[in-house]
């Protein structure tokens, strides 16, 4: 009777042991698909850490306007001239060192419908730079004089050289006025134009700002 018994229990423990290994396994493939969003989903939290930074790195470098570098920047003649002088004012802030000859030849950027940005796309910036922390940042004139209209671009491919180095992925920008203010790439858009550029149906620039009001990551 009481080997009956052990044998009962064991034969019990055994699917309840079962029952175990199927829960977890079940919660295991569940888990799997999240994983690889998170991924996505960092990415989007890290950008808005570095958007509210820029913010306040723009808002803090406004308040030094009686500065040589501001002042040469409002001076300046050519597209070169500008372009200069805000990149001496960004490194300055941000730390910014030269991209030696290895990291350029591997660097590339893609849209994220999976184009590669040329040379002749607006998006396209010919001087990147690299943070401390090994992001890379990109600054461009886009030779706008109107005052209500952005007078530079800026990108910031969070972590740096390493892929997938794709617009609305890793890579987001801000656009920068003439006031020190700045406002996240697609500001201008409406909400279905901004779901449609941040999908693999568009470039993903619009994704800087998609994310900012709190639209999701699409697959």
């Amino acid at each position: 009777m009481c080997y009956n018994i052990i044998n009962m229990k064991k034969h019990f423990w055994k699917i309840e042991y079962s029952y175990t290994l199927i829960v977890i396994f079940t919660v295991i493939l569940f888990m799997i698909p999240t994983s690889f969003s998170s991924k996505e989903a960092g990415h989007i939290s890290h950008w808005n850490e570095v958007y509210n930074k820029l913010d306040y790195l723009f808002t803090a470098m406004s308040a030094q306007a009686e500065s040589d570098i501001v002042k040469g920047l409002k001076n300046a003649q050519t597209l070169e001239q500008r372009e200069f002088y805000m990149m001496q004012l960004v490194k300055a802030y941000l730390e910014l060192t030269e991209l030696n000859k290895s990291q350029k030849k591997r660097y590339s950027q893609q849209y994220m419908n999976g184009n590669k940005v040329n040379k002749k796309d607006i998006y396209h910036f010919d001087n990147i730079y690299v943070h401390k922390s090994g992001a890379i940042v990109g600054i461009k004139d886009i030779n706008n004089k109107d005052e209500l209209s952005p007078g530079f671009m800026m990108f910031v491919d969070l972590n740096g050289v390493k892929s997938p180095n794709i617009w609305g992925r890793d890579i987001f920008g801000i656009d920068i006025y003439s006031d020190g203010k700045i406002k996240p790439m697609g500001h201008e858009k409406q909400v279905t134009e901004l779901k449609k550029d941040c999908s693999v149906h568009g470039l993903g620039v619009s994704c800087s700002h998609y994310y900012r009001i709190g639209g999701e990551f699409v697959e």
